[in-house]
């Protein structure tokens, strides 16, 4: 039923601005229905916080390589909503709706809460909204240009709808993403509900007013006249984001656009941003409002600040390098080291308006950091979303596009006759398929391997990593998106037991290195070695569940670059030894069983970088093996004899595989990167560049 708190009527559903209906097929609840009338964005009404979608439209799983929408909607559409939903006349109150470009979500999606910034609109998460509304149940707040609620009221209206919304669903998580103004509103309210699961999202927090930079401005408001404060909008305009960023003028679905095109769309977009933009102040904030909302950012630093300590959950704090509003970056700091479950994504290059800003999706980033759950606690594989067309063609067409050209990687495998192919034939379509194979220096096959059978086969590889990859130890002090977040939002999980029989059960394509970190960090000499253990662990558990083992082998580290300082080299300069001994990991956690291995193995540390130089590319070049079914012979687990056979009979395929690699490359006539680069000017794209016929 519809609830009023403090004389308020939530949350609102709003309409599509177009044909001004619901979710096709949405069933209104039978209570009166105060309608909301706005020009252009058609109407919205009070509903209950649950439920807002038809259960008939409820989403059962997301595809792979899903499209989430992600850069359909710009910044130009933010300013057209704005304007539309602007009523001077409108003293209030605040309300919630529901955008209606979110569509409905998955079944048992937890709800998230946009609060918004000093614009009130609510918003300034459109650019998200479409893939954020495909997991999540997506509330977002309005406050109207008139409205003067006092701070602590507005406190107390985001709290009774997290209350409310607890106590229908207690057992899944609640997040609040506050944008500036809102991250002081969203730790007011998560210190005064220390029982309530709440999930922070804070966006360039406000909780660094008193020290904002344009402090000094503050006192000239008042005395400034109207017909000068309207040339204001061009100091919004410099102030609070990068207009390169914000005109969204790179198109990641065409990330091969001529430079030419890319600068006319640029100066068009621009054009048309500032266009809209140079009126934000009329609409959304005039010399009244802004005074008055000035004050209430003031009293909500203090306010937030004030609590800080009482708040013991989940924080991720996203942070703009280039924020001319608020110190973003040293406030990241600060909130680090109060917060006792924070994390940090810096932007260097981003401004004050930073969701706004091309290149950050929000949902990626809470992938990567294994942020989303639907539950109390985050379960790497039943939380796990597939990565969606947007997120691939980030990474790989735009990120590691020049490493694939650099590389062209060879893919080779071998079908159940042992017929040796081109590509990934050879490979099982249905799981559960088991992937067991040799790291190489750093692991620079596992973007090659990840790329390869999401591009050709359409297949998902869930890698089994170091637990310590996906803690917030590996972060440094303003920690940008890594590779490591990377790892996580296309398969990786930490190499658990559990999370291993796991995706087993679950008849996942697994990638298991059994050398781990110590393969990936070898030493000199140690080049195509392998470092397994001598328990057989995962052989059993292949068997248990019915697996198909693949052994692969992969070359070509020797091609990208040489190795002059290794783990022994750097031991031996004091001042590097200690930096090392300083992250050492726990190695019992990082592999299914560990077993008895050697003294001098152990006493070397988990994680440090080796001293490298790079070469002129060659290239990468991996052969999957013929697949080996289990399926049949349960009957090996009662024999230890049997599974050790099969263990060293895997093994033996990856040093075969290995062997053989190294001695059909030379026969490869591109090889060498000039070749493959003129082959390719003439021909065709890297990843179908020719090599040696197997």
């Amino acid at each position: 039923m519809a609830t009023n708190v403090a004389g308020f009527s939530w949350p609102l559903i709003l309409l599509n601005r177009e044909n001004k209906s619901c979710y096709p097929g949405f069933n209104c609840p039978k209570i009166p229905c105060k309608l909301w009338t706005i020009s252009k964005v058609g109407r919205a009404c009070s509903s209950s916080t649950s439920g807002l979608a038809p259960k008939n439209l409820e989403v059962k799983e997301l595809k792979l390589l899903w499209d989430d929408g992600y850069g359909t909607q710009t910044v130009k559409d933010y300013l057209e909503a704005a304007r539309d939903m602007t009523n001077h006349d409108d003293a209030g109150p605040p309300r919630w709706f529901c955008p209606i470009e979110s569509g409905p979500p998955l079944k048992n999606s937890p709800v998230l809460f946009y609060l918004p910034g000093l614009d009130g609109v609510g918003m300034g998460m459109i650019l998200h909204h479409k893939p954020l509304g495909k997991v999540f149940e997506l509330r977002c707040m309005h406050i109207p240009v008139r409205d003067r609620t006092p701070y602590q009221q507005l406190v107390r209206f985001v709290e009774t709808a997290v209350r409310i919304e607890y106590a229908s669903h207690p057992n899944r998580p609640i997040y609040l993403v506050g944008d500036s103004f809102g991250g002081c509103l969203a730790l007011s309210v998560a210190a005064a509900n220390p029982t309530i699961d709440l999930v922070l999202i804070l966006v360039n927090p406000a909780t660094s007013f008193n020290m904002s930079q344009l402090q000094p401005l503050i006192p000239l408001l008042e005395a400034v006249p109207e017909e000068l404060y309207k040339f204001l909008p061009y100091l919004f305009t410099t102030t609070f984001g990068n207009p390169i960023k914000m005109s969204n003028m790179v198109n990641i679905t065409n990330p091969s656009s001529s430079p030419a095109k890319k600068l006319e769309k640029l100066i068009l977009q621009a054009s048309v941003l500032l266009d809209k933009i140079v009126s934000v102040p009329d609409i959304l904030l005039p010399k009244q409002t802004l005074i008055w909302k000035i004050e209430l950012l003031k009293t909500a630093a203090a306010h937030s600040n004030s609590r800080l300590h009482t708040f013991r959950g989940e924080v991720l704090i996203l942070a703009s390098g280039k924020d001319s509003v608020l110190p973003s970056k040293s406030e990241a700091g600060r909130l680090t080291d109060t917060l006792k479950n924070c994390r940090v994504r810096f932007f260097k290059d981003n401004g004050h308006l930073l969701l706004m800003e091309e290149g950050i999706n929000l949902l990626s980033l809470l992938k990567g950091l294994g942020m989303f759950r639907r539950s109390k606690k985050h379960h790497d594989i039943s939380d796990f979303l597939p990565p969606s067309k947007a997120e691939f063609q980030t990474l790989f067409d735009r990120d590691f596009r020049f490493y694939r050209i650099a590389t062209s990687p060879v893919m080779l495998s071998t079908l159940p006759d042992g017929k040796m192919v081109k590509g990934l034939a050879g490979i099982p379509q249905q799981g559960p398929v088991l992937l067991v194979g040799n790291h190489m220096l750093l692991g620079v096959d596992l973007i090659s391997i990840a790329e390869g059978f999401l591009r050709e086969r359409n297949i998902l590889i869930r890698g089994l990593a170091h637990p310590a990859v996906f803690t917030k130890d590996m972060d440094k002090h303003l920690q940008e998106v890594s590779l490591f977040d990377s790892f996580r939002v296309f398969g990786a999980v930490p190499a658990t037991p559990t999370n291993f029989f796991k995706l087993l059960s679950k008849k996942s394509h697994v990638l298991l290195y059994p050398g781990g970190v110590r393969e990936a960090l070898h030493g000199k000499g140690e080049l195509h070695k392998l470092f397994w253990l001598d328990e057989p662990e995962f052989v059993r558990m292949a068997i248990k569940y019915r697996a198909t083992i693949v052994p692969f082998g992969a070359v070509g580290e020797d091609d990208l670059f040489e190795m002059f300082l290794d783990y022994e080299d750097l031991a031996g300069i004091p001042v590097l030894k200690n930096k090392i001994e300083g992250i050492r990991i726990d190695r019992n956690v990082a592999t299914l069983k560990r077993g008895n291995q050697r003294e001098e193995e152990t006493n070397k540390p988990d994680y440090f970088i080796p001293g490298l130089y790079p070469k002129v590319p060659g290239r990468l070049y991996f052969l999957f093996g013929k697949p080996i079914e289990t399926k049949g012979k349960e009957e090996l687990l009662k024999d230890n004899i049997k599974v050790k056979e099969l263990y060293l009979e895997i093994k033996s395929g990856v040093e075969q595989n290995i062997a053989y690699l190294l001695e059909k490359r030379e026969e490869d006539p591109y090889r060498q990167l000039s070749e493959r680069l003129f082959y390719r000017a003439i021909s065709s794209p890297a990843h179908q560049i020719p090599s040696f016929d197997p």
